[in-house]
Order: structure tokens, then sequence, then C-alpha cells
């Protein structure tokens, strides 16, 4: 994500000026930071809304929760701009201390880890659907009817993809492709939001209740807390957002506020209208991956499906570089440390080895673990770290060397001991769902 933020600040850099590029706009910095949170985490929000209890507790948790998410915002722009660093990890490690910054790498990698694992778990439910829309339209039976063989399951076709084009496009140092289709996650979502909105109203009856009853007590507060992991893995583009101040204009903290806010209404809208319509539409049949509840003949959500397969496998490689890399950097260090030095032969060896391995891990778990709301249980948990646990340090770390008035500094280093808890509670709740949910499958 963070380096999907900073090629598209090149990209509109150059766009502008080929002699002498312009630092970042505001307008350049809200369209990069949207296309950094719209993503596949939409396919989840109505089965979220679900299992919330409906859309009025849904939202009510969705409005608390984006406090946070700007607050995370405003703090990291605030702590690149003390600690003059211009990543996530840097700037965690120069403001909380060299073992916290290990923490937020070793966090970094998981979260990216399984957010592969969640794309192609995408990947594998739009080949199913996208299988049985060529089948019905070949043979003219209907889905009941096709019958199973090893060469019509979802994963093998998802095993070829990766071998055939995921590796291919992974395996490289540096990878270039999202200059050319970074835009795409965002079109789809975008296009998604369009296309549940018009398919409610185009349906002929509406006997869906929009807030479904729950029984009172922890049950009910569990449902409620249960969409938190949703908006965590849907809103996420703190990763990204300290590449983007880093590289704007204005860097007054007031117009970082002003992005902040911005870039997170319109995510909000977006996800909240497909949360509404989507699971107005379906009721509590919602799939924890909404287009897997239309039928696979519907030519609109044949279009989203495409979409959303083709950003996904061209992302993939992305955010699998930027794990392999703090893997790699591990790996060369220790090296070094042992032989003093490290050839281009041995980096390429491990490069390979670690593409390799990574691919397969997260093919195997995505093949086997197969709901996308378990896997987005883990990520949101994991999430946590970097929207509320990390921007928390860093502010009361901050608050302890800054210039600051005895009150204000009070005031912010509570707020920051607040996030930590909040963020800690999140990353409990959400693991120990993912757990339970995983210990009755299996």
């Amino acid at each position: 994500m963070e380096e999907l933020a900073r090629e598209s600040i090149n990209l509109l850099a150059r766009s502008a000026s080929h002699a002498d590029p312009p630092r970042l706009g505001s307008f350049g910095a809200v369209f990069i930071m949207l296309k950094s949170a719209l993503g596949a985490g939409l396919l989840n929000f109505p089965w979220a809304f679900q299992k919330a209890g409906g859309v009025n507790t849904a939202l009510s948790v969705e409005l608390v929760s984006l406090v946070f998410l700007i607050s995370g915002l405003i703090i990291l722009g605030y702590a690149s701009s003390v600690s003059k660093q211009n990543t996530y990890q840097d700037v965690v490690r120069e403001v909380c201390g060299g073992a916290v910054g290990q923490l937020c790498e070793i966090c970094f990698c998981f979260n990216l880890f399984m957010i592969c694992v969640a794309f192609l778990v995408v990947v594998q439910d739009q080949l199913e659907k996208l299988s049985v829309s060529l089948y019905e339209t070949v043979t003219g039976s209907t889905e009941g009817e096709m019958p199973y063989e090893w060469y019509t399951d979802q994963r093998f076709y998802l095993f070829i993809m990766c071998v055939l084009i995921i590796l291919p496009l992974s395996i490289p140092k540096e990878i270039g492709i999202q200059k050319y289709t970074s835009v795409l996650g965002t079109l789809a979502a975008t296009y998604l939001c369009v296309a549940v909105i018009v398919k409610y109203y185009l349906m002929e009856s509406h006997t869906v209740i929009i807030t479904p009853e729950h029984s009172e007590g922890v049950s009910s507060w569990a449902s409620m807390f249960s969409v938190v992991p949703t908006i965590c893995f849907g809103f996420q583009c703190h990763e990204a957002c300290i590449a983007i101040y880093s590289s704007m204009e204005n860097k007054k903290l007031l117009n970082w506020v002003i992005i902040s806010v911005v870039s997170m209404f319109f995510c909000l809208l977006i996800y909240t209208l497909t949360g509404v319509y989507g699971f107005m539409t379906f009721g509590r049949a919602v799939a924890s991956d909404i287009l897997m509840s239309y039928p696979g003949n519907d030519v609109s959500m044949i279009i989203s499906r495409l979409l959303f397969g083709i950003s996904i496998i061209t992302i993939y490689p992305i955010i699998l570089l930027l794990g392999r890399s703090v893997i790699l950097n591990l790996v060369i260090r220790i090296q070094r440390r042992r032989w003093g030095v490290v050839t281009h032969s041995f980096e390429t060896r491990c490069r390979v080895v670690l593409t390799v391995i990574w691919i397969t891990i997260t093919l195997l778990i995505a093949m086997f673990v197969p709901d996308m709301g378990e896997v987005i249980s883990v990520i949101g948990g994991i999430s946590a770290f970097f929207i509320f646990i990390f921007p928390g340090l860093c502010l009361v770390f901050t608050m302890q060397s800054e210039p600051v008035s005895p009150r204000v500094r009070v005031i912010l280093t509570a707020w920051g001991v607040i996030t930590i808890v909040v963020g800690a509670f999140i990353f409990g709740q959400s693991t120990t769902i993912a757990i339970m949910e995983l210990y009755q499958k299996f």
C-alpha cells in the first residue's frame, strides 16, 4: 500500500512537470488516500452489517470508529513532521524506540501476508461464480446441475492463476505494473457501490427488515463489535498516509486534518451505501462476499467480478513485495553480519525462495479457509495496531518531548492512552472471534 501510494505520488508529479516536479497538492493527496483505502474490503460490508444486527447498529459503530480513524491519520502526520521520517515503520521506530519499531515491522509483514490471503479468497470466490456462469451459458443448464470434477474446482483455477500469472509478476525486484493498474481498485469499488444500489431499486419487492431483532446481553454486544474488523480492514490507509503526508506541498496540520476528514468521509459514503443496500437486498442470507449473493449470470456483477479480479491479481505482487522486503532485509543483515558480504546471486536466490514460499502458504490458507469473514477477523485485529495502537503510542511519546502546555500534554496523552486501550480491545476481540470460528469449523 505504501509502495502504491508512492508510485501514485510520482505519477501525479511527473504528469504536472518534467523539469521540477511540484509537491503533492491537497486534491492529489485525497485521491491517493481514497485509492489506498478503497478495495476488496468493500465486499464484506453488507455481511458485516448483518452480523452487527442491522443498519442502525452498524452505522453507530462505524461513526464512532471514524473518530479514531481520523485521529490516527492526524497523529501519524504530526509524528512524521516531528520525526522527519517518510515511512510508517521509520516514524514508529524514531518516535517510540527500536523495540516498538521491530514490533511494527512484524505486524506490518503479518498484516500484508493476511491481506494476500484475503485477496486470494476473493479471487477464488469470483472464479467460482465465473465458472458457473460459463457453464450455464455453454450448456444451458442450471448451477445445481453442474457436475463436480477436479478440473472444474475453482481451487484448481486459483492454483493455475498463481503459477502462471501471480508468481511471474511477483518475482522481479521492482514491480512497475502498478503504474497502469493501481486505479482499478477504486474503479471496482465505485462500480460495485453503484451496481448494488441500482440492483436494490430494480427488485420487484422489498421484504427485508432493515434492523433484525437480536437477543439482549452479551451476544448483542458481541454482534455489535463484530463489524469493527471489517471497518478496520476497509478504511485501512494508515500505512500509506505517511508517504502521502511527506510528499505534500502544504504540510500544515490544519490542511492535513481537512484531507483526512474529506478522504474518510468519501470512504464512509461508499462503504456505507454498499453495506446498507447490500444488506437490505439479501438480509440475513447475504454472503460474506457480497458478489457471491448475486446470480452467476448477472452481467453487471460479472463486470464487477472481473474488475475486482484483475485489480487484486495486479495488486497482490505489490503487497508481496512490501512484505518480502521486510523479511529479505532481515536475511541480508544476518548474512552480512555472518560473512561480511552479500552477493547478488544470494539476494536473487533469497528473493525467489521467499516469493515461492509466500505464494504457496497464502494459497493453501485461501484454499482451506475459504470464508472471507474469517480472514478479515484476523486482518482487522492486526489492523488495530496500525490504526489505533501505534498512533496512540506515537502521540504518548511525542507529548513527552514536544514543547506544549501542561494542559494540552495531559489531554493529548490521555487520548493516546484511550486509543491504545481501544486498539488492544479490538485486537483481542477480533483475534478471539477468529480463533473460535476456526475451532468450531475444524
